[in-house]
């Protein structure tokens, strides 16, 4: 325990000069930062050796700096560890005077000591006993004395340090966990502790010795900058206050930011947040890798001993996730054909990859896609834009994803205007969050409730986008409508949507606002919503992000009260606008010639005809090309595929699992017939798709499976159930997703029932909601069919045996059956 006790009886003049040096560098010295630290340690070097050789003769001992001191970063208020170490030859009287000449002039200054005696044996057995006292002594520095003693103590520390680091270093990291949840995250706090919160100088200590024990090495970039940081804040607060005190509370804050030349207490946050925030990512990818090189070191002997002692090493397991991802050893790296010099979707995709799988995005995948710069177009390819949709939908897995990109400067090359927010304090004790991270949280809350609205996409974007506008001057709400609007065009969507993602930002804060401080039983109050959201879907989506932002807020933020006030709002403004009018469901769009001519083809032969069109979309640059150009090498390649068919039962599940067999991803479909000839109807298939991985499927091999599917001899389930147990992951790893949402359409067709199903992308999941459908009794006379980044807003239009719309009840008993299918 440090030692403030002042004791008089000592002479403290061999202390003189030295205080008023140190007076003189801390108050009127011109030096800041490491370079005051660094004389700071300087002059008390030379002090603790004048006294240390100030007497006769002694024993043979060393005098030790350990600690902060002994890295030389001494604050203005910093105690001085010191470890006086001799032979354990001497006799206790003279050590005893050795230390008494040590440590009272120190007390007599009024410097806290932290110091201790021993043998080398008896640092040895302490640092063996308690992990703090090994940290100290790994960055032990001599003072004066033997220099021997503390070359021979240093050696041998770092010899048992790195010869014990297995059973060691899992309880440092148990020492740093436990430290967050007693002191929080750094670069969340209004008032942080800088020494001991994650992300603070203790983490970064930590990264030392998990270095010095050469089982893994941290991310070196900013790292020491950020430490910098860290310690020049302490300076400036032990100098601010007087105190030797680590929390940086808000009414020391003004004078700090001043005393660093900083605008003031929020700049001030901002820079301690952005530290924080390189420390505690480079402390967490140090700990993973510390942990698999621990697994990979226990499970070589096991498979030493399976191979009996002989033979080649088995190489590393490596599962596809997406096209230029996979997995290995419990990571997302990039696959080695990747080229991320000529993807620029692939830190998008790699990341939405890592995230719906539920795994941390490796370091050197991270590092390699920041190193390639490959920009994308603008506006952004629709591939890009659905990563991102699907990145931001994976729930709690977004965060760490997203933060891998962001450490590596690929947010804001993506999303320029992102700099603005990153690491912005809120000082509202309502809100939990720095804006950047309340953005991501507003997302993860949003991806819950995807099964709400028709559109998840436009939720997932908008609550990325809400509160861009706290880093601009004005009314945030105001000012984040032009950038959201502006954000939605750069990132490819449409006219329609970015005006519609533009109001979402404009009044999210318009429904909680106007339950709790409007009457509701005033047709003005919901005439006045009515007329700012316009819309059914638009009213659907800003419920749910208006939830989504409380609940990312904080507990204070919501409540079972406000969300009955807010609900019932919405649906009063649901019924005004229902009343105005709603647009019927769409019906199919007339066929083009190209598809009668297939229609024709397919009715004069009595067999599947099927067009194959790749239709890749540019990555970067102005499309110069013909939109039948060849995509660049590792990009995903898309296409347009139409099948025409008789009309049969069993088609929509046949043609879904033939495409889900040859990975073929389903971006959107449209089902319809027609009658070319007179003969009789054909069904019309034109679907969107895009390979996984690699090139497309030939159009007769595709032609030759949906053919053997229909006729029965190609099992669908069995294949596909074979391809997920070989790719199978463990459950707890993956990400929980909203569960699916199967309704029968209010406002159905003439023709027949509409049933919309909303759930989580997967390979075969079409598959299996057609064969739900048939298995039924429905008959399926077109299909709508969208995927929006992970989730899937699909609608059928059904009848029953005799054409016409299913009943009331049948129509229930479907969605059930559906829903069931699904669940399982």
């Amino acid at each position: 325990m440090a030692e403030t006790t002042r004791t008089s009886g000592h002479d403290a003049g061999p202390g003189a000069g030295y205080a008023a040096a140190r007076l003189h560098l801390l108050t009127e010295g011109e030096q800041t930062g490491p370079a005051r630290r660094a004389e700071l340690a300087r002059l008390t070097d030379e002090w603790l050796t004048a006294l240390m050789t100030a007497g006769p003769g002694g024993p043979r001992a060393a005098l030790i700096a350990v600690g902060g001191y002994g890295r030389g970063e001494l604050s203005p208020r910093s105690d001085l560890d010191l470890v006086l170490l001799h032979d354990g030859c001497s006799r206790p009287g003279e050590i005893a005077a050795l230390a008494d000449r040590l440590w009272y002039p120190v007390w007599d200054l009024g410097i806290a000591l932290d110091h201790s005696v021993r043998t080398p044996e008896e640092a040895h057995r302490q640092a063996a006993e308690d992990l703090k006292v090994q940290l100290g002594l790994l960055d032990a520095r001599h003072l004066a004395g033997d220099e021997t003693l503390t070359a021979g103590l240093r050696t041998d520390l770092l010899g048992r340090w790195r010869a014990r680091a297995p059973s060691r270093l899992p309880g440092l990291r148990e020492l740093g966990e436990e430290r967050a949840r007693r002191h929080g995250e750094l670069r969340f706090l209004l008032e942080p502790d800088l020494k001991e919160s994650h992300g603070g100088l203790r983490d970064a200590t930590a990264l030392r010795a998990v270095a010095a024990s050469w089982v893994a090495d941290a991310p070196r970039e900013g790292l020491a900058e950020a430490r910098a940081t860290l310690l020049d804040v302490r300076d400036a607060l032990h100098l601010t206050t007087g105190r030797a005190t680590d929390r940086l509370a808000q009414e020391d804050q003004p004078q700090v930011a001043e005393a660093l030349g900083l605008p003031g207490p929020d700049a001030l946050l901002r820079r301690v947040y952005e530290a924080a925030r390189t420390i505690g990512y480079a402390s967490d990818v140090t700990w993973r890798e510390v942990g698999r090189v621990l697994r990979s070191r226990a499970a070589r002997p096991r498979l030493r001993g399976l191979l009996g002692g002989r033979g080649r090493p088995v190489a590393e397991a490596r599962t596809p996730l997406a096209e230029g991802v996979v997995e290995q050893d419990g990571e997302a790296v990039l696959a080695r054909s990747a080229r991320p010099d000529r993807d620029p979707v692939l830190p998008l995709r790699a990341a939405a990859a890592a995230a719906q799988a539920g795994l941390p995005l490796a370091l050197p995948a991270v590092r390699r896609l920041a190193e390639a710069g490959a920009a994308l177009s603008v506006p952004w390819p629709a591939e890009a834009r659905e990563e991102l949709v699907t990145l931001l939908g994976a729930g709690p897995d977004t965060v760490p994803a997203w933060e891998a990109l962001e450490a590596a400067g690929l947010i804001d090359r993506l999303l320029p205007d992102w700099e603005r927010v990153r690491c912005r304090p809120q000082r509202n004790p309502v809100h939990r969050w720095t804006v950047d991270r309340h953005l991501i949280e507003t997302a993860v809350q949003a991806s819950a409730l995807t099964r709400r609205v028709s559109r998840p996409d436009l939720l997932l974007v908008a609550a990325l986008l809400h509160d861009m506008g706290k880093g601009w001057p004005g009314d945030h709400s105001i000012v984040g409508e032009t950038i959201a609007h502006d954000v939605a065009a750069r990132i490819g969507f449409g006219a329609e949507d970015a005006a519609v993602l533009a109001v979402l930002v404009r009044h999210h804060l318009l429904l909680v606002e106007t339950a709790t401080r409007r009457d509701l039983d005033d047709p003005a109050t919901v005439e006045f919503v009515a007329a700012a959201v316009r819309d059914v879907d638009t009213l659907e989506l800003l419920h749910a992000l208006t939830e989504a932002d409380a609940l990312a807020t904080g507990p204070a933020a919501w409540s079972a009260w406000r969300a009955s006030l807010v609900g019932d709002l919405a649906k009063r403004v649901a019924a005004a606008l229902a009343a105005g009018g709603a647009p019927a469901a769409r019906e199919p769009a007339p066929p083009t010639a190209a598809e009668e001519r297939l229609a024709v083809e397919a009715h004069r032969t009595g067999a599947p005809v099927l067009a194959l069109q790749p239709r890749p979309e540019p990555s970067a640059g102005p499309v110069t090309g013909a939109d039948t150009a060849p995509a660049p090498e590792s990009q995903p390649v898309g296409a347009e595929l139409v099948i025409a068919l008789s009309d049969r039962p069993g088609v929509l599940p046949a043609v879904a699992g033939v495409l889900a067999l040859h990975r073929l991803t389903v971006r959107s479909a449209e089902l319809g017939s027609i009658d070319p000839t007179g003969g009789g109807p054909v069904l019309l298939l034109n679907w969107r798709v895009a390979a996984e991985y690699g090139a497309l499927p030939q159009a007769e091999r595709l032609r030759a499976d949906l053919v053997r599917a229909l006729d029965g001899s190609l099992d669908i389930p069995a294949r596909l159930a074979e391809r997920e147990a070989a790719y199978r992951r463990p459950r707890h790893r993956l990400p929980q997703a909203p569960p699916p949402r199967v309704t029968v359409a209010p406002l159905g067709s003439r023709r027949g029932t509409v049933i919309e199903v909303r759930a989580q992308d997967a390979p075969g999941l079409l598959h299996r909601i057609g064969r739900a459908l048939e298995g039924a009794g429905a008959r399926v006379r077109s299909a709508h069919v969208s995927t929006l980044g992970a989730n899937v807003v699909d609608a059928f239009y059904l009848t029953g045996p005799e054409g016409g719309p299913l009943a009331s009840t049948e129509a229930a008993a479907l969605v059930q059956e559906v829903e069931r299918s699904l669940g399982g």
